[in-house]
């Protein structure tokens, strides 16, 4: 089983492999993924890294905090979103 963290405050110039090497120091990346904005496809500021429970402990207490490319980053364990809990997408 894994646990999936969510990163907040990423600086807008990260991508995939850099959010991975970032937390490759705590242990296994099982995944990292950056959420970006569908029209523009800019990061949105935000992202998952996913890794081992023991890992991921390693990693929010060093990297919560902390500030990477000039911004202080928040890392947590992500919560799990329920249905319906969302505001309704606009198209």
């Amino acid at each position: 089983m894994s646990t999936s963290l969510y990163v907040g405050n990423l600086p807008f110039s990260i991508n995939q492999a850099s959010l991975e090497a970032l937390f490759a120091p705590y242990g296994e990346v099982i995944s990292a993924n950056v959420i970006s904005d569908r029209e523009t496809g800019r990061s949105r500021g935000f992202g998952f890294v996913e890794m081992e429970p023991s890992d991921a402990k390693k990693a929010i207490s060093a990297l919560d905090g902390q500030e990477h490319d000039g911004r202080k980053l928040k890392v947590n364990e992500a919560q799990k979103r329920e249905a319906g809990n969302h505001p309704p997408r606009r198209f």
